[in-house]
């Protein structure tokens, strides 16, 4: 049987796993999902600044529908595999995974996509909020709604091969959680995570364009919030699968580099 037959047999119990290691965690998750607020505190910023003049194309309004777009999007594609990785590498855990048939970055992809249900519970209440605040139905439109999920799914993925990336780094060095920072701090300036990126100034929003963490989320944001037309998105999910695609092919080269190592050293 190959590895993708076994990985697929494998995959619904790998989600029956994750999602019973979520539930049994679940003071965890809602923990994490309350470090991950910070798009309320900019929305009511940025909100008050607006109040005394539109910025740009964002006025009260589509700041509110923005921000709310971009928490959500946030808390359902986030992924935080790094430390787990880290923590596994350095521990010994991960003896264990490459002693078991079915290929680890595919048991830690089921793992974190069980958790999706539980934040996507916890972020309902939102949605209501968010339509009410974009004042029109921006997914209405079945193009614009798959590209919305399309979008979904590639900022999840980029997410999840990024953090397996720099996971992967812990093979080699002491810790890689350093450059997980360095990683955040680029993501929490030029994602769109605390600012529209329509609001940097040109140069510096021709800079996001071409860097990846607009896809991770600025771009289903903009997306949910219509402020993004579906001509553009279009470009820009070729784009984010361009990312998607190279982070993956990183990922697992560098992880099958690094599991060498790691089992040259008998560990």
């Amino acid at each position: 049987m190959s590895a993708i037959a076994r990985a697929a047999r494998a995959f619904p119990t790998l989600l029956r796993v994750g999602l019973a290691e979520a539930l049994a965690y679940r003071a965890e998750l809602v923990v994490w999902m309350l470090t991950t607020t910070m798009p309320l505190v900019s929305l009511a910023l940025w909100t008050s600044v607006a109040d005394s003049g539109a910025l740009g194309e964002y006025g009260a309004r589509e700041l509110g529908a923005y921000f709310l777009a971009a928490l959500v999007v946030r808390q359902v594609t986030g992924s935080w595999l790094v430390w787990q990785m880290n923590m596994e590498v350095k521990q010994g855990g991960m003896s264990h995974r490459l002693l078991r048939p079915v290929h680890p970055l595919f048991a830690y992809a089921a793992e974190g996509l069980a958790v999706i249900p539980l934040r996507a519970v916890l972020c309902l209440p939102i949605v209501p909020i968010l339509l009410h605040f974009s004042g029109t139905e921006p997914l209405g439109d079945p193009a614009r709604a798959g590209l919305f999920l399309l979008s979904m799914v590639g900022a999840w993925l980029i997410n999840f091969f990024v953090m397996a990336l720099i996971g992967a780094l812990s093979f080699f060095i002491e810790s890689s959680t350093n450059v997980f920072q360095a990683w955040l701090l680029g993501f929490t300036v030029l994602s769109g995570y605390v600012v529209p990126l329509s609001l940097f100034p040109p140069w510096l929003k021709q800079l996001t364009d071409v860097l990846p963490f607009r896809y991770t989320l600025a771009l289903p944001a903009e997306l949910a919030a219509g402020t993004l037309s579906t001509e553009r998105a279009l470009v820009e999910v070729g784009i984010q699968w361009g990312y998607v695609g190279l982070s993956a092919v990183l990922a697992l080269v560098l992880f099958q580099r690094g599991t060498r190592r790691y089992a040259a050293f008998g560990a």
